[in-house]
């Protein structure tokens, strides 16, 4: 029976365990050129010595105003090549894989001054009101996700995550609530993910796996479900998706009868449904920071990998920790040993 640490193999990526630290946006950038600094080269080489086995880089933005603020991160250019290198080569030195999230915030870029979405829909009455991306643009916007990914593999990622989740630029156009177009990409709502799939596999390389971050439910009245997102999740395997992210929500006001889970757990029986569904593997996320919960999420076979996102927040080396309490066996780096009782 596989657990959280066991290994962990799809294609050329291999894990030494199936802890993910997913992709979670500092806003530490004061320079408004989106490259990455000594913040985000601590925050990730720490993980990385804390044991994590792939740690996934925030989301970065395909065009400056794709961020959802000028504080996030930027792959829009060749100069942040060099300095997201540094940060891969450090995290790789600890034994851990990298991956990072190519993404593009469409109407929720709080700091353009003008967003673009699939339909001008803003996200809520305090939001700015989004111009709808021309089909000719929309076209366009597909080769950005594509050079973003060649300047991801340039840095030596091991994997690439596709953001089409919480309610951001590909999220937009899969769901109707917020893609009311009459082209090409209103009539397939699945159009503009599908081809960003294939963009980005076009540039990687063949044993390289590519991720997809979605939404499986959408909170909100005239949202998606769990059948809908299963169905253009297949068609998103079909264009080259290797794993899903499962998460959900990102659309609209949440209503109280539809709010997401504060349980533990919560979006497990998603990622579940979906990887049966599939057949395909899934990471699984969503308030799974206690060590035994996660290996259950492996052992019981609803996941392939378990993200933990506020657990890492809070501590760095929850990974060795997680080890410790489960009495599974990991390498401690250093005499770090010394302060998880191991001689």
């Amino acid at each position: 029976m596989n657990h959280l640490f066991t290994p962990f193999h799809i294609k050329n990526l291999e894990l030494k365990n199936r802890v993910v630290m997913p992709p979670m946006c500092q806003y530490a950038i004061t320079t408004n050129d989106g490259i990455v600094n000594d913040w985000h080269y601590n925050h990730y080489v720490s993980r990385a010595i804390g044991g994590a086995g792939l740690i996934i880089i925030e989301m970065s933005d395909v065009e400056p105003d794709g961020r959802i603020t000028n504080s996030d991160l930027g792959l829009w250019s060749d100069e942040h090549i060099a300095p997201l290198k540094r940060i891969v080569d450090a995290v790789h030195q600890y034994g851990a894989k990298v991956g990072i999230q190519i993404a593009h915030a469409g109407r929720k870029a709080e700091d353009a001054e003008v967003p673009v979405a699939p339909s001008a829909i803003p996200f809520d009455d305090k939001s700015k009101m989004p111009r709808a991306l021309t089909t000719d643009e929309t076209k366009q916007m597909v080769d950005k996700f594509r050079s973003a990914a060649e300047r991801a593999i340039k840095a030596g990622v091991d994997t690439i995550e596709i953001h089409g989740a919480h309610g951001y630029l590909i999220h937009q156009f899969q769901s109707k609530y917020t893609n009311k177009r009459t082209d090409e990409y209103g009539q397939d709502l699945t159009l503009f993910g599908k081809q960003v799939i294939q963009a980005v596999k076009s540039v990687m390389p063949d044993q390289m796996p590519l991720i997809m971050r979605i939404s499986a439910r959408e909170y909100v009245d005239g949202g998606y479900g769990l059948e809908q997102s299963m169905a253009f999740s297949k068609v998103y395997k079909e264009a080259g998706v290797d794993i899903f992210h499962v998460s959900s929500g990102g659309e609209g006001p949440i209503l109280a009868h539809g709010r997401p889970g504060t349980h533990v757990a919560y979006q497990v029986p998603m990622a579940r449904e979906i990887k049966k569904a599939l057949d395909i593997p899934v990471i699984a996320v969503g308030r799974l920071e206690e060590p035994a919960l996660a290996n259950s999420v492996i052992g019981n076979e609803d996941a392939d990998l378990v993200a933990v996102g506020r657990g890492m927040l809070r501590n760095p080396y929850w990974a060795l920790e997680a080890a410790t309490k489960l009495g599974k066996e990991t390498e401690i780096p250093g005499v770090y040993g010394i302060g998880f009782g191991v001689k």
